[in-house]
């Protein structure tokens, strides 16, 4: 008997990148997925408005009521609007960048250099931050920085260039312990940096794991 699970969606380009996480991960899963990139571009223009919210909670709603176990949000910049909305139409939801924010904690502690959280839009910074900052109590330090010119460059096509730019930011940022890109899409600049993490992966186990049958 299949579980179904609902996964929102901001990027539509990320629809088969979780498919294949996710069925990959747990082979009974029945995924649904939504995805409005619409909530991102007005989060981006004029940050978490009262229609953004209605969407979110129409969109959970929606998903809740075909079935849904659980939902993953795979975008970063609505993770909070999101669990609150989840939490008005009642439906348990999981952030995508949950276990990296947690991993990132853990492994910054002690080392004394401190969390640079990176993304393409500054609209991520705020929300990813705070939630890295939550997970290490304060014992850490975190910057953040957006990556100039990646966004535009992915909005273009330029996926080529997206990734370099990211690339470019990571070697450019030999003072820290732990690196996190904040937004999914960034993944594929990740290269092969240990500093460097994203949050696909572990977001989609962190999910997978969420799931009580």
């Amino acid at each position: 008997m299949s579980v179904r699970v609902g996964v929102l969606h901001t990027v539509p380009a990320l629809v088969p990148v979780f498919q294949t996480l996710l069925a990959g991960r747990r082979g009974d899963l029945d995924i649904v997925h939504v995805a409005d990139a619409s909530l991102l571009s007005r989060a981006v223009a004029g940050g978490i408005t009262h229609d953004v919210a209605a969407d979110l909670r129409t969109h959970l709603g929606a998903l809740r009521d075909a079935g849904a176990e659980a939902v993953l949000v795979t975008c970063s910049s609505i993770g909070e609007a999101a669990t609150d909305a989840a939490a008005a139409v009642g439906v348990p939801l999981v952030r995508v960048d949950a276990a990296m924010a947690a991993e990132a904690a853990e492994r910054a502690r002690g080392g004394g250099r401190g969390i640079l959280v990176l993304a393409t839009l500054a609209a991520t910074l705020g929300p990813t931050s705070r939630l890295v900052r939550a997970a290490a109590g304060g014992d850490v330090e975190v910057t953040a920085h957006v990556v100039a010119g990646a966004a535009e460059a992915r909005a273009a096509g330029d996926l080529a260039r997206h990734d370099r730019l990211i690339a470019e930011a990571i070697a450019a940022a030999p003072g820290v312990d732990v690196i996190v890109l904040a937004q999914a899409s960034m993944a594929t600049g990740a290269g092969d940096d240990p500093r460097v993490l994203t949050s696909p992966e572990s977001g989609a186990s962190r999910f997978v794991e969420s799931l009580t049958s």
